[in-house]
């Protein structure tokens, strides 16, 4: 396994960050959303930005 650059780490260390931020701020949208349309697109929003996000996570968010 090679050695990853310095600059190259921290890219994804940001990128990282960003992705929780953004899930994050799309949970407390969903905890917001009235109808069910609402929240379908911010699931599929979700499921777009980190495919590898737990499919337990997604379904409690659908359940509420």
């Amino acid at each position: 396994m090679s050695k990853v650059s310095t600059k190259r780490r921290q890219f994804q260390i940001k990128a990282k960050k960003k992705r929780k931020q953004k899930i994050k701020s799309l949970k407390e949208k969903h905890a917001k959303a009235k109808s069910k349309s609402e929240k379908d697109k911010i699931i599929e929003k979700i499921k777009r930005i980190a495919p590898h996000y737990p499919e337990k996570e997604i379904l409690k968010l659908s359940k509420k």
